[in-house]
């Protein structure tokens, strides 16, 4: 399995941004709600399954999309079912880790 990421700076820490690869570059939508998974926000490398693990077991502060993102951080512990929301169908988490 393969995920689509992008580490950038927020705040002055870094923040992990990954998606499922299958959506990277796909524009979401509900309603009068809009989510654009951007080549440009999330698309900086393609990881496999367990360099995704270490990233999002080490990061403070991560923004994820898609169904096998959320499931791999949940397994991991990282991140709560409660916090999860979805657009059109598709889920996302954001967590910060204090």
């Amino acid at each position: 399995m393969q995920f689509s990421v992008k580490i950038i700076d927020f705040q002055s820490k870094p923040m992990l941004n990954i998606c499922d690869i299958d959506l990277l570059g796909k524009k979401i939508t509900e309603d009068h709600l809009n989510m654009n998974i951007s080549k440009s926000y999330y698309g900086e490398k393609i990881v496999e399954h367990k360099e995704a693990q270490s990233l999002l077991k080490n990061a403070k502060i991560i923004n994820m999309v898609g169904k096998d993102t959320i499931s791999l951080s949940l397994e991991l512990g990282v991140g709560s079912e409660n916090g999860i929301k979805t657009i059109g169908g598709v889920p996302f988490l954001i967590v910060y880790q204090m």
